[in-house]
């Protein structure tokens, strides 16, 4: 009897030892019933035998072997793809899920090995195409439950970034009240300065964990362009970043016609993080430059400083999300989430911008942002 043949007259039995196996899969699986615990496994199998019963040609099947094609089981994604989210839901985890396919795969082989009278080349062939079927279901599953997971986590840092928010503004509005209604001096009058600046960094860090939350669940951030001049715009981020620091003095330089159609609001992120992260990284607070240039249809944006260069492999990865430099991942003090350069990218992205960044000993580091003037 043929394996597609032998599924189908046997899934019971087969989903039957499925069931056994998952309920010993604790602690999800002790409070599972026997529909759970059976969950999409006969509809998994049969749609197996539905795949493993159409024809294919040899460069189909090895088209197959490498994850190219053929077409897809429709049926056969679907039940995979539906059982990798609702085992999330009951609490499996990645390897307990993957688990079932592997003790479904060898309950197969085996029941079906043992039904054979008598060895066929035709069923090697069997096997290869219900190994693939499965294969094809693991990797539905797989991903299904991935994006579960990753959503999962994204809710529950958008809940934790908005409910910090409140205690934090409660925390600034607190300090600032005390600084003007009260007399401080010495070591109170630096605490409040300390208390409020620290507030205020973390305020920064909650908006960026939103801002991420919010490009992965929406998968773009919202613009809102309306007519504005980037110079201002780097004046205004040049004196917040350099608010209470005296050393802090960067150089600003502005060429030809800054005006274009952009959201004020994320190029004034835009410039927060990139001039943050030059004062940050630089080896002196006087020794940033900042450089606006306008072109007939462009304006291009720099920021540059002298100091430790960026690694090249570190350029590869510099603008992918809760990503830290170097000297942080040593064990220096985090001054933030390693969402700066993600926001920058993102916003820049959201422009039909471009953003580039070289780094070396010799001329420093230099990130370059050319921005279209009108973005609607």
């Amino acid at each position: 009897m043929h394996l597609p043949e032998f599924i189908r007259q046997h899934a019971d039995r087969i989903v039957d030892e499925w069931e056994e196996f998952a309920r010993t899969i604790t602690p999800a699986a002790e409070n599972m019933d026997r529909t759970a615990l059976r969950d999409h496994a006969k509809e998994i199998l049969l749609a197996a035998a539905r795949d493993m019963s159409k024809p294919q040609t040899a460069s189909e099947q090895l088209a197959k072997a490498k994850g190219e094609g053929p077409e897809k089981t429709p049926s056969l994604d679907e039940a995979g793809a539906s059982h990798g989210e609702l085992r999330h839901t009951v609490g499996f985890d990645l390897v307990q899920m993957t688990s079932e396919f592997r003790h479904l795969r060898a309950c197969v082989i085996r029941l079906w090995v043992d039904s054979l009278e008598s060895p066929d080349l035709a069923y090697f062939q069997d096997m290869i195409r219900f190994n693939e079927a499965i294969d094809e279901a693991l990797a539905e599953s797989t991903a299904a439950y991935a994006e579960q997971m990753s959503r999962s986590r994204d809710i529950f840092l958008a809940i934790l970034g908005h409910d910090l928010r409140a205690p934090l503004q409660a925390m600034s509005m607190s300090t600032e009240l005390l600084m003007r209604k009260t007399t401080l001096e010495g070591d109170a009058l630096a605490c409040a300065n300390n208390i409020k600046r620290s507030a205020r960094h973390m305020a920064v860090m909650v908006s960026d964990l939103l801002e991420l939350v919010r490009c992965r669940l929406g998968k773009s951030l919202p613009i809102e362009p309306k007519p504005m001049d980037l110079a201002d715009a780097a004046h205004a981020a040049i004196a917040e970043a350099c608010a209470g620091n005296p050393e802090c003095d960067p150089t600003v330089r502005v060429e030809g016609d800054t005006r274009g159609v952009w959201d004020a609001g994320r190029l004034g992120q835009l410039l927060q993080n990139l001039i943050g992260n030059a004062l940050q990284h630089g080896l002196d607070k006087r020794d940033v430059t900042v450089t606006l240039h306008g072109e007939p249809d462009t304006v291009r944006l720099t920021v540059h400083n002298y100091g430790t260069p960026i690694s090249a492999n570190a350029i590869g990865t510099i603008f992918d999300p809760l990503v830290r430099s170097a000297d942080e991942e040593l064990g220096q003090p985090s001054t933030s989430l390693g969402l700066g350069l993600f926001i920058v990218k993102e916003v820049v992205d959201a422009h039909a911008g471009t953003i580039d960044v070289s780094s070396n000993e010799t001329d420093g580091t230099l990130f370059t942002v050319v921005l279209p003037r009108n973005s609607l």
